[in-house]
């Protein structure tokens, strides 16, 4: 069995195709999941909206407690590091992360953002420790075969490896850097773009990504027989020590 973590962090809560203004990043990650599904019902999949329901952003309080060690915090920090340790749990017990994550203004949505300022955290997906020779930071999540899908779209085109706008693009290699600093480096991204020309090309490369959906889910699949779950040891609910 494999755990998906399924996220939407588009601020349109419909998906393209069953509304006018709906999300095509919505209708990528269900078009995933219902795949999935069809073909593997004994899986377990959890769902999280940060498009509707957006992490807190970090605050000082938040930064004071997640680097407080875990035995010296207070119950306030305890309280306000709530949501992020539901957030990195469902992060540790997933497989496979597959994130919509729309284009807004060249980079991800605030509520992403938040979400990755939420699961990127010291002593639960990152260690650090400044008296360690060499690099004092490293990741807790390296090796544990987890995947990342990124499923997004874009008003204009060309945003991809070699296009006309490849350097304008902060979406995928922002979240690549994120994930691949806690150790989670195994990416795989799909996109639609034309969406503000409203035209045959963006009905053509919706098309193809449907396709590429389609084809990512299968070689996935292939690659995680039923009845066999990925080794997914993580550091769970574990706290390495933190020195600073």
């Amino acid at each position: 069995m494999s755990t998906i973590l399924h996220i939407d962090s588009s601020a349109r809560p419909d998906t393209s195709g069953a509304s006018r203004h709906g999300s095509h990043t919505r209708r990528l990650t269900a078009r995933f999941v219902a795949r999935w599904r069809a073909a593997r019902p004994e899986d377990e999949i959890r769902y999280r909206d940060v498009g509707q329901s957006p992490p807190s952003p970090v605050t000082g309080p938040w930064i004071q407690a997640a680097f407080t060690k875990p035995h010296l915090r207070e119950p306030w920090m305890r309280q306000v590091l709530a949501e992020s340790d539901a957030l990195v749990d469902e992060l540790l017990a997933a497989d496979i992360v597959v994130a919509g994550v729309p284009m807004y203004n060249f980079n991800v949505p605030a509520q992403f953002k938040a979400y990755i300022d939420n699961i990127v955290r010291v002593g639960r997906t990152f260690g650090f420790d400044r008296s360690r020779p060499g690099e004092p930071y490293w990741p807790l999540l390296a090796g544990h075969g987890k995947k990342l899908v990124i499923l997004t779209s874009r008003g204009d085109h060309g945003y991809g490896s070699g296009g006309r706008l490849e350097a304008m693009n902060h979406v995928e290699p922002s979240i690549r850097t994120a994930f691949g600093y806690i150790g989670i480096t195994d990416v795989e991204s799909v996109a639609i773009e034309y969406d503000e020309f409203a035209d045959e090309r963006l009905r053509a490369s919706i098309a193809r990504a449907e396709l590429d959906v389609d084809a990512l889910v299968d070689r996935l699949l292939a690659a995680r027989p039923s009845g066999t779950r990925q080794s997914n040891s993580s550091p769970g609910n574990a706290s390495i020590e933190v020195r600073m």
